[in-house]
């Protein structure tokens, strides 16, 4: 969603990428949206886009997939044991929260409230009424209460710094580490997941599910999140947002870069490729 599909300074989808995802599923192809936001906070985004009900939304990077009407797909949670170690390992560097498979409040538990607000002070409003304080935060994390996935949020020096004392931890083998940057911001979040989770983890079992070859298969994505996504599709494609490291690795890769999602990028993408399957048909 965001940097892809939502323009720098809105909070909703444009008009014309709203039409061309609706174009692309009236033409027959599967519109699958991928975010590391979680469902309560994406699908607010695509309602009155016109979308069919069984639009599959990959979101917390992965770990949940859910239709737009709600039916659960497919679902791998964090284990407590896990979560409670990465609270010892990770408090120092940031602020951490962990989303939780709950409606209402507790769906998102952080320790510190104000230092969370320092660091995604917009997070913070737009879920205030998820958000539980519990500390110390492994108290939230008992047997059996499985977290969906962590995160840990800080400038981007120190979240690196933070992605490396996880490599080199005792849990670096029971917990998988996807990292979002922001650089205009100096804000960087670390996604912790069940270990192998990732948007391209879960993009292969849907399209297993759904009976479609990776090479059938195009990805868009614009920040290091997206990465796994795009090395499994057949077609990557780099917005002309992302940083300058993505854009260079785009080209090693044979991915194509598309127009900045403040230029309807998406929409430009997928325009071309319903033309291309019409003229195709015809």
């Amino acid at each position: 969603m965001d940097g892809t599909l939502l323009p720098s300074l809105s909070h909703g989808v444009t008009r014309r990428t709203g039409l061309a995802l609706k174009a692309a599923q009236e033409a027959g192809i599967i519109v699958a949206i991928a975010t590391g936001r979680r469902v309560a906070y994406t699908t607010p985004l695509l309602e009155g886009l016109g979308l069919r009900a069984d639009t599959p939304l990959i979101t917390s990077n992965g770990a949940v997939t859910k239709t737009l009407g709600g039916e659960q797909m497919a679902g791998c949670l964090l284990e407590a044991r896990v979560a409670r170690g990465l609270c010892g390992l990770l408090r120092q560097f940031g602020s951490l929260v962990f989303t939780f498979d709950k409606v209402g409040r507790g769906a998102l538990v952080v320790e510190d409230l104000e230092q969370a607000h320092k660091s995604i002070a917009l997070w913070v409003e737009k879920n205030r009424g998820a958000i539980e304080i519990v500390k110390p935060l492994e108290q939230a994390l008992s047997d059996g209460e499985d977290p969906i996935q962590g995160m840990v949020a800080g400038g981007i020096g120190r979240m690196r710094q933070a992605e490396i004392a996880l490599k080199d931890s005792e849990w670096s083998g029971s917990c998988a580490c996807v990292r979002t940057e922001y650089p205009e911001r100096d804000l960087s979040i670390l996604d912790l997941l069940p270990a192998g989770v990732s948007k391209g983890w879960a993009l292969d079992r849907l399209a297993a599910r759904l009976g479609v070859d990776r090479k059938q298969a195009m990805a868009i994505g614009d920040n290091w999140n997206d990465v796994a996504m795009l090395e499994w599709a057949g077609q990557g494609v780099m917005m002309g947002n992302a940083a300058s490291e993505l854009r260079t690795m785009a080209k090693t890769r044979g991915w194509e870069l598309a127009p900045s999602n403040d230029e309807d990028g998406v929409a430009v993408v997928l325009e071309a490729a319903v033309a291309k399957l019409s003229a195709a048909q015809a």
